[in-house]
């Protein structure tokens, strides 16, 4: 398990070459809120977006999990724990006012990159306009 990076992995990495590429600016592996103890993988604090990009074996993913067959009640806990922290951030982000945008690591860089871009704008329309 020592070999498994906490961050700066590939996905995180292809994620962020789009989104500076497409003239984007924004913090790595930040706390958005400085009294959350969790660090988000790219944190855009203008527009108070959180981007997570979520291992499929870490967070549970649906189409790609596969249970350990070793040590099956240990990892069952460990993923389950880690799905619930991630629940518990999202809800602390919205309830500060933030925005979390959850990208698996299996999804399309480019594809994510789009969503997160969306997302930025919706909201730089959203506070350029309060009507």
């Amino acid at each position: 398990m020592q070999g498994n990076k906490g961050r700066d992995t590939e996905p995180e990495r292809q994620l962020r070459s789009i989104l500076f590429q497409s003239g984007l600016r924004y913090r790595v592996n930040t706390r958005p809120l400085e009294e959350l103890r969790r660090t988000a993988d790219v944190v855009f604090p203008g527009a108070k977006i959180a981007v997570f990009v979520d291992g499929c074996y870490w967070h549970g993913c649906p189409d790609h999990y596969r249970p350990a067959r070793d040590n099956q009640q240990f990892w069952h806990t460990k993923i389950d724990g880690n799905k619930a922290r991630d629940a518990e951030t999202d809800q602390l982000l919205a309830e500060g006012g933030w925005q979390s945008i959850r990208v698996w690591e299996h999804e399309e860089p480019q594809t994510a990159a789009l969503r997160v871009i969306a997302t930025i704008r919706a909201t730089r329309r959203r506070t350029a306009d309060p009507q």
